[in-house]
């Protein structure tokens, strides 16, 4: 009779453990966009290192060699590159430009914090001297600084993103419940979907300057609700296009249980639409925020709303000769940012569906 060793079973035991938490961990990873280190794991762990490293050059070398590999194109190729503002910037230059854009950051951080001491020794002195009428709260009147305007940009395109889910997800849900709604508002989609930013952005100027000119005061800057209604405008149609196809696509046999069970609308809707429809809700979210990103950009240089696009025409306008460098630090600014945004929607797909389709 053939024995099994204890010690022998408790490390396989050990080590069908450990690969499972690594597993477990790869799905997190992959919605970081951090899957090359899985392979590593696992290759520690003892599962095929010669394969592990195969699949780890395929994650994280070719991509690397990649990015060398432009890297050295462009070094070599942007000096020969002749514009009106100069020659291309070679990675040493825009980097150079990304260190002094940051020391710039904190250099406006120092100021502000001793503008904000010398205001309250101020107003301290003021209620010595008995004349608490004479408080003020004076603000920092500094110019923004590239992390303010990278923030700025940030807020707008989540607030006009927002508001375009509110109206779109609802939207979709009618139309993909109903034939006629859908009939409805087909037509209007389909005309409205292909409109550029720059067609848009002088109506909603007119029309925010038209509410501003009323004596309306809002609590929000008049060049921040352009650029968010303007993104709104430009970035709902993904979302109202792919909600409808989602409602519209549930399962005949479970539209059919509704009616057995007699659910009302409200309990058909959050019972059985929405979970049956969240993956394409969110693939229909994040089209929606990459598209909603690359408008922003666009609106914000029209506007003068003081975020990356602003950034951007204002170096446009300087003319200086760092001014094509920092350009192409806002552009790869804007790319990982987008990039950014994609993986956060990607994360809450993951967490709120079963759909691990990217």
């Amino acid at each position: 009779m053939t024995t099994v060793d204890p010690n022998f079973a408790d490390a396989e035991t050990r080590k069908a453990r450990r690969f499972t938490r690594i597993n477990k961990a790869d799905s997190y990873f992959r919605v970081l966009g951090l899957a090359w280190i899985t392979p590593i794991l696992k290759a520690i762990a003892g599962d095929n290192p010669k394969a592990q490293m195969k699949d780890l050059w395929r994650l994280l070398g070719v991509p690397l060699l990649a990015i060398a590999a432009f890297l050295l194109l462009w070094g070599t190729l942007a000096p020969r590159v002749q514009t009106s503002l100069g020659a291309i910037p070679g990675p040493a230059a825009v980097w150079t430009e990304v260190v002094s854009l940051h020391q710039d950051a904190v250099d406006k951080a120092a100021k502000e914090a001793d503008h904000l001491a010398r205001v309250e020794a101020r107003n301290e002195r003021m209620l010595e001297q008995g004349r608490p009428e004479d408080v003020r709260d004076i603000p920092f009147t500094g110019a923004p600084s590239y992390y303010d305007q990278i923030w700025t940009s940030i807020q707008t395109v989540f607030f006009g993103f927002l508001i375009g889910s509110l109206i779109a997800i609802p939207l979709g849900i009618v139309a993909g419940l109903s034939p006629t709604a859908n009939a409805a508002i087909n037509p209007l989609v389909q005309i409205f979907k292909p409109v550029s930013p720059l067609a848009w952005l002088p109506i909603v100027t007119m029309i925010v300057s038209a509410v501003a000119a009323s004596g309306t005061e809002g609590l929000l800057p008049k060049s921040f609700i352009i650029s968010a209604i303007t993104v709104t405008l430009c970035s709902l149609w993904p979302t109202l296009i792919n909600t409808a196809l989602g409602v519209s696509s549930i399962d005949k046999d479970l539209v059919s249980v509704s009616k057995v069970l007699k659910m009302n609308t409200r309990t058909k809707i959050t019972k059985l639409v929405l979970p049956s429809a969240l993956p394409l809700i969110f693939t229909g979210l994040r089209l929606s925020l990459g598209v909603g990103w690359m408008v922003l950009i666009a609106a914000e240089m029209l506007a003068q709303n003081p975020g990356l696009g602003k950034f951007v025409w204002d170096e446009f306008q300087n003319g200086s000769s760092q001014s094509l460098a920092r350009i192409m630090v806002a552009v790869f600014t804007i790319g990982i940012i987008g990039f950014l945004l994609d993986r956060v929607m990607y994360a809450l797909q993951s967490a709120f569906t079963f759909s691990n389709n990217r």
